[in-house]
Formats: C-alpha cells, structure tokens, sequence
C-alpha cells in the first residue's frame, strides 16, 4: 500500500531542484539537469536528447494528446498492478519519466485512502538524479528509460536513491518492439534505394537487461516479457500515433527523411506481409517488466555452497 508523500518526476522550471534541496533532501549536483545531448563520459551516444525533448514537447503541445496515451495508460496499469502485489507500506516514491502521471492515476484508482496520493513535480534527467543516497522506498517507471544513453549510469542512480531493502519496479521497450515497422521500412528501402537507414530506434535485449540490473546493485531480480499488439487503419497512422507519443526516432545516425515513394511502398509491403483479416495492420510492442531490490540484512539469502544436509538422490526418500 502506499501512503502520503508520494513524490513524482515530472518536467518543471530547471533549477527547481537546488531551490528546493533544504526541505526535500535533494543532493547538489550540477549536472542534474545536463546540457542538451549530454551524457556521462565513456557512455555510448546513441540518441540526440535535445531532440527528444523537442519530440516530447510537441507532442504535449498538440490539441488532444491524451489521445495518444493508450499504450502508456496500459503499461502504467501493469506497473500499478506489480507495486500493490508486493504486501508492503512506500511511505515515500518516485516515478521516473512520469510524464501526465501514467502510474500514478492507476496508483489513485486502487488506493485504499480517501484522498488521492499527493505528489510533486521535479525537472531531471533519468541518468543525473538529483536526489541524496538511500531517499526512496520505492522508484518506477515506465516506457522512459529505453531514450537513455547510458542505461547502466540511469539504474545505478536508481539504486542509490532506494533505501536498503527497497524496490524498482520498471517497464520499457523490448528489443522485438515494432518489428514490423522496421522490417516494412528496410525492405521497402532497399528496394527502392539500393540500402537503408535505422529507422526505429535500437533497444535493450532482455538478458542484457538482467545483467545490468544485477551490475548496478541489485538483487532478487525479476524480468520478464510482455507484447502488447495494436491494431491501426495503416502503416502511416502508426506512424502519426508514434509521432504523438513523442517516440520518433531521435537516433543520431537516423535519416533526415525517406522519399515518397519508399514510404508508398513500405506502407504496401507492410500491409502485405501483415495485414489482419479485417484490412488493419498490427504493430507489436514488446514491454520488459523489471523488478529489482536493493540488498538489506533482513533479506533472505541463499544458504552457503556445500552446506546442504541431503542429496538430490535422496529426495524420493524423504516423506
């Protein structure tokens, strides 16, 4: 269950998080809110962050945006659904990424308090938190980290903000995300082209993910997969509903554009090759759940190597 003093990660003014550091715990850390497409060094730069911002942005801006928030409402669902499944107390969390509140509004829905869970606002970035060591009970997140540069740095700075025993649960975008997408773009390319560009943004494979939690510091780890299928008229309302969510590619090695005829002809191949009974086209979206714990004394640990007292070829024996 979680009780009052709840806190959420959204985008306000920068600098909020030095003014308000006396009476929240918030740790000085001039890079918490890095210049545009910056990242820790040695870190991969594989996206221009500025320009998901600017994605993101629009996409807030437009006159029905919640329009586009179904896939997020679903997944923030699932999430509120695996924080109630743990029979505990989060005095105090955070949502990373939180965006129009996507976890928390399902998080109100099964609260069993009166009031809604009060939250507050916080401009950061996912890899710069500015929050001091062992803060929260609990963190999530969903459909926000697989923008993230260097993913590794993102769940360390989660796991230093957890207090000992305390619990990530997160949610993002699979490897086999939208597959027929890419698959439609890079024949139509090809074809037309003689070669093609990425298209749809790389993600994270799901035992590459289990590797980087446990690296990061946590234990008990859960991972496993989802795909959520969602049929549209075409391949171009896909692409104008991507566009809405704010999740165009923003690759630094994307092409500037696709000319008209390779998009006429993916849209052809895609629904060819993928076309549902009834004319629509599917798109996958394949989602990793996660959940990880930052290790406390009063966890349970596995017994030492060599300590048993039976053989598995005694087990048939026992009663």
């Amino acid at each position: 269950m979680l009780r009052p003093w709840l806190r959420w990660c959204r985008w306000l003014r920068p600098g909020t998080a030095r003014v308000l550091k006396e009476n929240f715990g918030f740790r000085e850390l001039a890079s918490s809110v890095p210049p545009s497409g910056s990242t820790s060094p040695g870190a991969l730069n594989i996206f221009d962050r500025g320009l998901k911002r600017k994605q993101k942005n629009w996409a807030a801006l437009q006159p029905e945006p919640t329009r586009f928030d179904y896939l997020r409402e679903e997944v923030g669902s699932q999430i509120a659904d695996r924080v109630y499944d743990i029979a505990r107390d989060f005095p105090l969390a955070l949502d990373v990424g939180c965006g129009r509140g996507y976890i928390a509004q399902h998080l109100n829905k099964k609260n069993s308090l009166e009031t809604e869970i009060p939250t507050f606002s916080v401009l950061a970035d996912e890899e710069f938190l500015p929050f001091q060591e062992n803060t929260f009970d609990l963190v999530v997140s969903s459909l926000s980290l697989h923008w993230v540069n260097d993913l590794p740095r993102a769940l360390e700075q989660i796991h230093y903000i957890l207090k000992p025993d305390g619990v990530f649960v997160g949610a993002m975008f699979g490897g086999d995300t939208l597959y027929e997408l890419r698959c439609s773009l890079q024949l139509a390319e090809t074809e037309r082209e003689g070669g093609f560009s990425p298209h749809v943004s790389p993600f994270t494979a799901v035992n590459d993910l289990g590797h980087l939690l446990g690296r990061a510091g946590f234990n008990t780890l859960t991972v496993d997969t989802d795909e959520i299928q969602v049929n549209y008229p075409g391949m171009f309302e896909l692409m104008e509903d991507l566009q809405g969510m704010g999740e165009s590619n923003c690759s630094w090695n994307r092409k500037a554009l696709l000319h008209r005829d390779t998009m006429l002809a993916a849209a052809a191949v895609y629904r060819e090759m993928y076309r549902n009974s009834d004319g629509s086209v599917p798109a996958t979206y394949q989602i990793y759940h996660m959940i990880g714990w930052k290790y406390h004394d009063s966890q349970a640990r596995p017994a030492e190597r060599g300590s048993a007292t039976v053989s598995f070829g005694e087990l048939g024996k026992l009663n």
